[in-house]
């Protein structure tokens, strides 16, 4: 039998990350994970194991920060890895913006360190984790890879930053094979419910908020804006199950053995917009816990 490829997954203790860790191992493939749990518990690892059953003997777990180039130089030392996908990075818009210090810090120079310790150890193939973000406002939606780019926070920026980064190593020497794929906004979890997204703190994104106020751990949602131009006047986003977002990034993987790839663009989503109230609807319907006040100033949802 063929020996089993081995993925370096760095933040792989991460919503998405950890989901792609777990479609890795049920696909025959061996994962290491690097992260540095800043905003993640190394209680996904070990429930990813779990899930994978048999398989979880194939996954390996090191706390590390990226920018500490020795941990990572030992480690690719150590192992020989066919690939790795890149997820490890700071990603709250709003923190961004208060701290743009702290998002540039980590998410370039970590992602620089990486890429230099995989040059120097002959590791070319990487997938990126990158983000519709770099599109900034687009005059029209959906979104096609051609869409001129314009990060517009810093967290966006530092996407856009390491995508041209990239693109100018793949310019330097065509031996690397890159995709990057910008998606837009995860949700859902694995269908057991052992693992999903589960942040530390005030939640950044709309479901783990929604899901906080079903079980009680928060009072009500506040639904900020009810005079957009869509359907019910809230906000509207393309959301991609996170499975589905595991599966592309492991697609992709195996898309690096094509001889003809350079460093590829992908987006990975619906190409259909749902609204928050919709959102919210579809989870009171599974759910049968968010019922909700409509506010003409703002909509509290409440429990």
């Amino acid at each position: 039998m063929p020996e089993k490829m081995n993925i370096l997954v760095t933040g792989g203790a991460g919503y998405i990350g950890s989901h792609t860790v777990l479609q890795l191992l049920l696909g025959g493939y061996k994962a290491v994970v690097v992260d540095n749990l800043d905003n993640s518990s190394d209680v996904a690892i070990k429930r990813v194991q779990e899930l994978a059953a048999d398989k979880g003997s194939n996954l390996s777990f090191h706390k590390m920060d990226l920018r500490d180039k020795p941990a990572l130089e030992s480690l690719f030392a150590s192992e020989k890895f066919d690939a790795v996908i890149h997820f490890a990075g700071l990603k709250a818009v709003g923190e961004s913006v208060q701290k743009p210090l702290l998002y540039y810090n980590n998410n370039l120079i970590g992602t620089i360190t990486l890429l230099e310790v995989m040059a120097a150890h002959g590791c070319k193939k990487l997938v990126f984790s990158s983000s519709a973000t770099v599109y900034g406002w687009p005059k029209e939606v959906p979104c096609t890879e051609e869409f001129p780019l314009c990060a517009v926070n810093p967290y966006g920026r530092t996407k856009l930053f390491i995508e041209e980064i990239c693109r100018d190593i793949y310019g330097s020497d065509s031996g690397w094979k890159i995709i990057l794929l910008r998606y837009f906004n995860p949700v859902g979890a694995h269908p057991s419910g052992y693992i999903g997204e589960d942040p530390r703190g005030i939640p950044n994104n709309l479901m783990p908020f929604v899901q906080q106020v079903a079980v009680g751990r928060r009072p009500a949602l506040t639904v900020f804006g009810n005079d957009y131009s869509t359907k019910d006047g809230t906000g509207v986003r393309d959301y991609i199950h996170v499975e589905d977002l595991a599966d592309g990034h492991i697609a992709a993987v195996n898309k690096l053995s094509d001889p003809s790839i350079g460093c590829e663009v992908y987006n990975l989503g619906t190409g259909k917009g749902t609204s928050v109230l919709e959102m919210v609807a579809a989870f009171e319907k599974a759910s049968g816990k968010v019922p909700y006040k409509h506010n003409a100033i703002q909509h509290l949802l409440t429990l």
